[in-house]
């Protein structure tokens, strides 16, 4: 489930939003369909274009010529889960529970903010777009080299979800930015400029579909896996290779990551969620799991820290003068 938060310079978001409804509206001027895609929210299901361009553009009290007006979620589920969703629905049935899924997305994105009276999507203004396809731009590699035409159809199941949320609340009094960098680990500054914790938001997605489909999540689809091999240092890119592989069986259980990795070499965890359940941890706090060293026959496989570095070459270096 990959969920992204656009700002300014693809959404243009500093003034109306009519380019964007007119943008998400290609679908229903390309494929010519008797019965368009409408818009849709946590209330309504045949929202017209024109509302959603007027709501939006009208909940801006406060907002200076330069500040956001808006913001563009997209919610794009991947090939396993449209297909996941498809087999267990059907056509029709799958594209009625994205929109539901949606609706859900954007409780959590409300939530995020941890601001009073912010508890839910019937607290914000947002429309949303179900679309089918995606297609080319001038972007992709393939175009680039001349392999595809800008504006053909990609292949595979590209369902997905684009969602224009106001900047403003739906009272158009209370502030909310996505793009806040506060955590809310500084309550005061985050009181008073608010907070928004955008990993969190993104690992919400994954984490309501796995809960409200009972989808099957392999280690290697999570966030958290593809956040530790994008992101993570060599020990924990190793630590993740023993989980997924099963290795650990030669591994001494002490730490929660070798526990963890025990239990999926011995098949005890038929689910991600399951195995971190046990472990007492969310998806969203695997990472810290991962920095936890394994341990063999009481030597770790993590690299040795610079103290411990510093340590060993001061006692060669010890050694080297008294043989001397």
């Amino acid at each position: 489930m990959f969920i992204n938060i656009t700002d300014n310079k693809e959404a243009a978001n500093k003034g109306s939003s009519g380019g964007l409804v007119h943008y998400l509206e290609k679908e229903n001027r390309l494929d010519h369909k008797q019965q368009p895609e409408y818009w849709f929210n946590g209330q309504q299901i045949r929202i017209e274009p024109y509302e959603v361009k007027a709501k939006i553009d009208s909940n801006i009290a406060k907002l200076g010529r330069d500040d956001a007006k808006f913001f563009l979620v997209n919610i794009s589920p991947s090939q396993k889960e449209i297909a996941f969703l498809k087999e267990q629905y059907g056509e029709d049935g799958a594209r009625e529970q994205m929109k539901g899924f949606a609706v859900r997305v954007m409780d959590a994105y409300a939530r995020n903010f941890n601001r009073d009276g912010v508890n839910s999507n019937e607290n914000l203004v947002w429309f949303a777009k179900l679309e089918n396809h995606r297609y080319y731009s001038h972007k992709d590699p393939e175009v680039k080299q001349g392999l595809k035409q800008r504006g053909e159809r990609k292949v595979g199941e590209q369902m997905h979800v684009q969602v224009i949320v106001s900047r403003k609340d739906a009272t158009n009094k209370i502030k909310l930015s996505p793009m806040n960098n506060s955590r809310g680990k500084n309550q005061e500054h985050s009181k008073k400029m608010g907070q928004f914790d955008r990993v969190a938001f993104k690992q919400s997605g994954e984490t309501l579909f796995d809960s409200l489909f009972s989808f099957d999540r392999q280690l290697k689809d999570t966030m958290a896996y593809a956040n530790v091999q994008k992101n993570g240092k060599l020990a924990q890119r190793e630590q993740l290779s023993l989980l997924t592989e099963g290795a650990s069986q030669n591994y001494q259980s002490r730490s929660v990551a070798n526990e963890l990795a025990q239990g999926v070499a011995e098949g005890l965890f038929h689910t991600t969620a399951g195995m971190l359940a046990a472990a007492g941890k969310t998806a969203a706090g695997f990472l810290e799991v991962m920095l936890e060293p394994l341990y063999t026959a009481g030597t770790s496989i993590v690299p040795d820290s610079d103290s411990e570095q510093k340590k060993k070459r001061k006692k060669r270096s010890q050694s080297q003068q008294i043989t001397r």
